[in-house]
């Protein structure tokens, strides 16, 4: 998913950043005034993005699209500090990854699109809709990360497909699909255990953190 300096084209990039953007300025918003809100809020933040940090470093090269592949992190994330606020955890994880060879600059708008806005808002939509219809909460939260795990690196094909092959964009972004899968499939099988596992244990013992008005949570009950 980390897409390196000069895999996009310079107006895919500005594309995507312009994307990224506007997300990040609500996520700041909502965070500003979710720490006027709640004094804990803050340091819960912190320790999210500490996590979505260390999750999503961990990578596997995938030679057929230039990129890697490795789990986000993000739909997590959004269950518990909201999907934008996680878009900005996101941005800051994948900005200070670029200075250790994952992923590049000029393409952080594109892997903040797939990582922090496709893999956190899928997976909090996918959490959402499910716990309305009363599946058990492990089992929603682990959903959701596989989903947005396995939505983000469709993202990624997509990008790719869209900047590098604009005359056959279906067919190629197929290709980059199963480039990814091999590697990926497995990736999101850890990240359905670990959202189901993580989100299950913050459920029971400190529950009001994923039902919070501020971001449209739903109860844990």
């Amino acid at each position: 998913m980390h897409l390196s300096d000069g895999i996009l084209a310079p107006e895919w990039c500005l594309v995507w950043f312009a994307i990224a953007i506007s997300f990040i300025a609500v996520g700041v918003w909502q965070i500003k005034k979710g720490t006027k809100e709640n004094a804990s809020y803050l340091p819960m933040l912190a320790m999210m993005g500490a996590v979505v940090f260390v999750i999503s470093v961990w990578h596997i090269p995938v030679p057929v699209s230039g990129s890697c592949s490795h789990p986000i992190g993000t739909p997590m994330s959004a269950i518990i500090a909201g999907p934008f606020p996680t878009v900005v955890l996101g941005a800051i994880a994948l900005f200070f990854q670029a200075f250790f060879g994952h992923g590049g600059l000029t393409t952080l708008g594109a892997n903040v699109v797939s990582m922090g806005i496709v893999g956190g808002f899928s997976g909090y939509l996918l959490y959402v809709l499910l716990r309305k219809v009363n599946l058990p909460l492990w089992l929603a939260a682990g959903m959701a990360g596989f989903v947005g795990d396995v939505l983000c690196y469709l993202t990624t094909a997509l990008q790719l497909a869209l900047s590098l092959n604009p005359g056959s964009v279906l067919s190629h972004w197929a290709i980059y699909t199963v480039g990814y899968m091999p590697t990926q499939l497995p990736l999101a099988v850890a990240e359905f255990v670990f959202t189901a596992g993580i989100v299950q244990y913050i459920a029971d013992r400190r529950p009001d953190l994923l039902a919070k008005k501020l971001w449209g949570g739903v109860s844990s009950d």
